[in-house]
């Protein structure tokens, strides 16, 4: 990394421990039920650093800046370096990554549509059978809702439809790793109390995990991420991504 990626990922690190500490002490809220996962709209920061300097900075950035929120609020630095830095890291490197590619629009929209029908389905179905027609009912909804409007913003704002495309993906593969992560994490240890607590928990605590993280942070990275970019690119134009193949 040069002098200049490795001054911007610290300080990337520093602005999502800050403000996702911040948030937790004044909304303190986890998935519900199951606890553990926080609402952490903070995500849009590492997003635009991903976009602006690149995957690396990105990824590193969130991993440093995740690992110092966890320790502080739940103080189980294991388990934000299993699970945490893990997803943070990956969904924030793909989010660089992707958003500097020039995306194929009619074979982005077929593949990505497929992902999102089979998504719901799925977790459509896992939600019927452990909680209640109306939570399977609710996320799939939230989900095409989501994409609608990513597809939509790609269709009417071309220069954005990388970053929508990013967005879901990045985010959806760290969600995934986070849901089968800590399921995995409580069959080995405790999971700490000052988010829920809890040890030997049920597979389908891992679709509550997924849904809650991904609905919960996708309409922050959809909505706040577009106007903050653009505002960066016209006070920095230097820092517009010139889109691969």
């Amino acid at each position: 990394m040069k002098t200049r990626d490795i001054v911007v990922t610290g300080i990337c690190g520093a602005l999502y421990a800050v403000v996702g500490y911040l948030i937790y002490l004044f909304l303190p809220i986890t998935a519900p039920g199951i606890g553990i996962v926080r609402f952490w709209p903070s995500v849009v920061i590492p997003a635009t650093f991903a976009v602006l300097f690149g995957p690396t900075v990105g990824g590193f950035g969130a991993a440093i800046g995740i690992f110092i929120s966890d320790t502080l609020i739940h103080n189980d630095p294991l388990l934000s370096l299993t699970v945490g830095v893990t997803s943070n890291f990956v969904g924030f490197y793909l989010i660089g990554l992707i958003s500097r590619k020039k995306i194929e629009w009619a074979k982005t929209l077929a593949i990505s549509s497929a992902i999102v029908g089979l998504i719901s389905i799925g977790v459509g179905y896992a939600l019927y059978t452990y909680s209640s027609i109306n939570a399977a009912i609710l996320f799939i909804s939230l989900v095409i809702a989501t994409y609608l409007i990513t597809v939509a913003i790609g269709f009417k704002w071309s220069e954005w439809r990388s970053y929508g495309i990013a967005s879901l993906v990045g985010l959806g593969v760290g969600s995934a790793i986070i849901g089968i992560g800590v399921w995995v994490y409580s069959h080995i240890f405790v999971l700490p109390d000052a988010v829920g607590g809890g040890i030997n928990l049920p597979l389908w605590t891992t679709v509550i995990w997924f849904i809650w993280t991904f609905a919960t942070e996708i309409p922050f990275l959809i909505t706040l991420g577009p106007p903050i970019l653009k505002a960066c690119y016209k006070a920095f134009p230097s820092l517009a991504p010139q889109h691969k193949k």
